[in-house]
């Protein structure tokens, strides 16, 4: 696939297709090609870029695939009213853009509306110069550069593809005693119940990590191609800047919309081998309130009350949620960012009532590293697209790897399951570094 891709690029017809878009326009316009790249199921796991930043996102399980690598634009933005910021400068992008064929941007943010310490921007929208897809046995190229850059367009383009990421097996030093750690997490959650026993709040949603050294640099290519295989239901994401990359497979989607059509999950409660079954009313409390949560934040900006499926189980890994499907259709003027200002956090992620746990979480200094529990997305043209919960997360930073994973926390919550709760939620990643024997033969249990 890489060969046709350069074959394109070669073609003197590219440049001009480039001037004859950029007739008239401003330097800061930018500007889209979409070259068919023909048939294929390619992951481009392979195109990787050994350097440049980069974005994927795939759902194999029905053979999507997304690579998006370097930056044609990129803004960011920080704080309450970040995506608003982020939409208006969508909004304001896609009004002059120029195109032939589609467009495609990437989104991700935190938890937290201020990034702090953070090595990755409490927002980012980021418009890529080259987009890879796969989809329905069908591959395409997106190449975008603003005006300005129109003579280096070609050159910029050859040199993103032209160094792809070596691919190695991982190899993890001892990973230390986590005691004390499990022990503090566990008094969280006692101080978690306690608030909420007193009346101040009804759920809380506590993250916890493991940390992880690595002998070499980690390789994302290995580690994307392992999730892939074992967790082809889930969402597979990543995103990478210079020694940082945050990736991880999430069960979950926060909100879609597409030609005003809203579709939004209602993910919670959680069962593994081992577990009370996900009937058990902690399971459907814990559900009940996320579904609704989104249900009311999602009504100001649709045009009839939004509609919410019946409870499905939702399998992912070792572990199962119980899932609703929440639908409705958006006001005209409703935009995805507006969606995503309103939904986060959900209760799935923060807590409930929403105010009162976040009060909680930033008085109690709860941490969560990279985009862990925040979201992560893409957007087209028109402004339709898909965001999902960052969940089941690694974020990797040279050698050192952390790994997240939360529980939510309810009146009749068992501090000892809900550890337990987030080790089976840690397995989705856990499984992955434990993919080749050398790795199996450095990892305690």
């Amino acid at each position: 696939m890489n060969t046709r891709l350069r074959q394109q690029l070669a073609d003197p017809a590219l440049q001009q297709r480039l001037i004859q878009l950029a007739a008239d326009a401003n330097g800061s316009t930018l500007l889209s090609l979409t070259l068919d790249l023909g048939p294929g199921t390619d992951d481009w796991l392979a195109q990787l870029p050994e350097q440049a930043p980069y974005w994927y996102r795939a759902r194999p399980a029905s053979g999507e695939f997304r690579l998006a690598i370097g930056h044609a634009l990129h803004l960011s933005s920080d704080g309450a009213e970040r995506f608003t910021a982020l939409g208006n400068a969508y909004a304001g992008m896609t009004r002059d853009w120029r195109h032939a064929g589609h467009v495609l941007a990437f989104c991700g943010f935190s938890f937290a509306a201020h990034s702090g310490n953070s090595d990755l921007p409490s927002a980012l929208l980021a418009v890529p110069a080259i987009a890879l897809e796969s989809s329905h046995g069908h591959c395409r190229a997106i190449l975008t550069t603003t005006v300005a850059r129109i003579d280096e367009a070609v050159s910029n383009w050859c040199q993103l593809i032209a160094q792809p990421m070596r691919a190695w097996a991982l190899h993890l030093l001892p990973e230390a005693d986590r005691t004390l750690a499990e022990r503090a997490w566990v008094a969280r959650v006692n101080a978690a119940q306690r608030a909420i026993n007193i009346g101040h709040l009804e759920k809380l949603v506590l993250a916890r990590k493991r940390q992880f050294q690595a002998s070499t640099q980690v390789s994302t290519r290995h580690l994307l191609e392992m999730l892939s295989a074992h967790q082809p239901d889930a969402c597979i994401y990543a995103f990478s800047q210079g020694s940082t990359t945050f990736l991880g497979a999430t069960p979950e989607r926060l909100v879609r919309l597409h030609e005003r059509q809203i579709a939004a999950d209602a993910l919670a409660g959680t069962a593994w081998p081992g577990s009370i079954a996900l009937e058990e009313s902690k399971n459907r409390h814990e559900q009940s309130l996320v579904v609704r949560a989104i249900v009311a934040a999602l009504a100001p900006l649709c045009q009839a009350a939004p509609s919410a499926h019946p409870v499905e189980i939702q399998h992912a890994g070792r572990v199962s949620h119980l899932r609703s499907r929440i639908e409705a259709k958006a006001l005209s003027s409703t935009t995805l960012f507006d969606l995503l200002g309103a939904l986060h956090p959900t209760p799935a992620v923060g807590g409930y009532p929403t105010a009162a746990a976040l009060d909680w979480l930033q008085t109690h200094g709860e941490q969560r590293s990279g985009w862990y529990s925040g979201g992560i997305g893409i957007l087209d043209g028109k402004g339709n697209g898909e965001f999902s919960v960052a969940l089941r997360s690694a974020l990797i930073q040279g050698r050192q790897i952390e790994l997240q994973a939360g529980a939510g926390i309810v009146a009749d919550s068992d501090p000892w399951q809900e550890l337990a709760e987030t080790d089976a939620k840690l397995s989705t990643l856990l499984d992955v570094l434990h993919g080749t024997q050398s790795t199996r033969q450095k990892i305690g249990s």
